[in-house]
């Protein structure tokens, strides 16, 4: 009886749960063609169980996520990115949250490939994000063993865990890309990771001025149950066209936005005792007096590690991803194709 290889793969556990494409090799040639690179070149080893990633595995589990051969580029500049140290992958792939490393892809590239911002681009239809995304979660279970009840340890997963790539919706944002506003040009290629919890929703369809709008997405991005109420963490919000227009009509920047959703964004520690991760102990770690139940506790603690873009159709809705623990930091850079 001739062995189907689609149910081979999944007896095997070589999958995220969903058939993936054969890599055979002629098929793995045919994905080859989308970088110069060697094959044999080294990328690197992913965490926890270090297992190598050339160029070569690199494109045969593109090619099983159902990449076309001009995504390579951005799944190899991805996991490079990804296995920087400060980035922490290996923390995360044994850790008990559901996090993932959400990729953000600008430049022009993005839209040659047809990466999707607008409606539903964090969620299906769309084989760009959904195979880029999906190439870099097999290595991480293939290579990295990060598969959970072995060496991860997370509780529930999370979604994201299937696929994390979107890019900005750049037809309908009225202000610079997040890679413009940290210096990259119009034209570089760049790739921001960030460790991000699946998307909550955060629906105004009432306010008709920015402090108000703010305000309620400030509210959203804190909670009792969030690492980042207490640690120095990375956090991505991404504003519909809707929301991010209302602001840029009132003659407000992408850094005016980005000023005033840090300042927004806090909560009274004796708010945030009623439940949750509150610990003295970890008050004190912050310089809080765990008894001063007024003292305000921001959930943007660090600027630069508030995430701003602007994604999604046309709709009064603002999504924010919440962040994991400060051991990872956030990681950006452009990428050869």
């Amino acid at each position: 009886m001739a062995v189907d290889p689609f149910e081979y793969f999944l007896e095997k556990d070589w999958s995220d749960g969903f058939p993936v494409v054969t890599p055979t090799e002629e098929r793995v040639q045919w994905m080859l063609k989308g970088t110069r690179r060697d094959p044999e070149e080294l990328v690197g080893r992913i965490p926890p169980a270090l297992e190598p990633a050339t160029v070569r595995t690199v494109a045969i589990h593109a090619l099983m996520a159902g990449c076309k051969p001009e995504y390579l580029p951005v799944v190899l500049g991805a996991l490079a990115l990804i296995l920087r140290e400060e980035f922490n992958m290996g923390g995360v792939q044994c850790t008990m949250h559901g996090v993932a490393p959400l990729m953000i892809v600008n430049g022009p590239y993005a839209q040659r490939i047809a990466l999707h911002g607008g409606n539903g681009c964090f969620g299906p239809g769309f084989r760009a994000n959904a195979t880029i995304g999906r190439a870099i979660r097999l290595m991480l279970l293939n290579l990295g063993g990060g598969i959970a009840g072995l060496a991860s340890a997370t509780v529930f997963s999370s979604p994201i865990r299937y696929t994390a790539c979107v890019t900005e919706n750049a037809a309908h944002t009225p202000w610079e890309t997040l890679a413009v506003s940290r210096g990259y040009g119009e034209k570089e290629n760049v790739i921001t990771c960030a460790m991000a919890e699946s998307p909550r929703l955060h629906f105004d369809d009432v306010s008709r001025e920015p402090e108000r709008l703010l305000a309620g997405i400030g509210d959203s991005m804190t909670s009792t149950g969030s690492w980042n109420m207490w640690f120095r963490s990375d956090m991505v919000v991404a504003m519909s066209p809707q929301h991010a227009g209302l602001c840029a009509a009132a003659g407000m920047s992408r850094a005016d936005v980005h000023r005033r959703l840090c300042e927004l964004a806090v909560r009274k520690q004796g708010s945030l005792k009623r439940g949750g991760n509150w610990r003295p102990e970890r008050a004190v770690a912050m310089g809080v007096d765990p008894e001063d139940d007024d003292y305000p506790i921001k959930a943007v603690k660090d600027a630069q590690r508030l995430h701003l873009i602007v994604a999604g159709g046309l709709g009064p809705i603002t999504a924010v991803c919440h962040g994991w623990n400060e051991s990872s930091v956030a990681v950006h850079g452009t990428y050869e194709v």
